[in-house]
């Protein structure tokens, strides 16, 4: 089936055709996603709520991009969406499922471990998902969709709706950020 064909589909409610986009980009959108927010739960509602809201809006895809370039745009506001809320509710109480009844911390958060790092990179990964929390929300944008999906410049210039210099701005900018941050941790384990 042709993008087109499915769009076609897709607009005149075929479950055949919404079956096939998810089952088509599923992975590619929840590993976008868990790659921005970092916790495979969060990452999971986020995949959902993402064809949810392509569903929605399918009427108003004019074909201009490909489908996955218009579905990696919509989970990544959407992460980010989710993530913004996240940090509104955290300001406005305590996180319960890591503290107990007497406030105390109760158990460690999981460490975060993305699916495609392998078993002997997962330290050297977990320093960087962590110092990736610490970067501007475009540079992380711009970083994650390059360096764990995989997109060229010019894809990632289509879904963050920047220039292609802008992207390699916001890529040159997150890795001068993500140096000073794991300077620390490479200099802690390579003594």
């Amino acid at each position: 089936m042709t993008e087109l064909e499915l769009i076609d589909k897709l607009k005149k409610g075929d479950q055949a055709a919404f079956r096939f986009m998810v089952t088509s980009w599923q992975d590619m959108v929840y590993n976008t996603s868990l790659g921005l927010v970092q916790n495979e739960m969060d990452a999971e509602d986020v995949t959902q709520e993402v064809f949810v809201k392509a569903f929605e809006s399918i009427h108003g895809f004019k074909g201009e991009s490909k489908v996955s370039t218009w579905l990696y745009r919509i989970t990544v506001t959407k992460s980010l969406d989710f993530l913004r809320s996240k940090k509104r509710k955290k300001r406005f109480g305590y996180i319960y499922s890591l503290f107990g009844e007497d406030n105390e911390l109760a158990i460690n958060p999981p460490e975060f471990v993305h699916p495609g790092i392998v078993s002997e990179k997962k330290q050297v990964a977990a320093a960087l998902f962590k110092a990736l929390e610490t970067l501007p929300e475009q540079q992380r944008v711009a970083f994650v969709l390059t360096r764990l999906e995989g997109l060229g410049h010019k894809e990632v210039s289509e879904v963050m709706g920047n220039t292609v210099p802008a992207v390699e701005s916001l890529l040159q900018r997150a890795k001068i950020n993500l140096k000073k941050q794991l300077s620390d941790f490479y200099r802690q384990n390579l003594e």
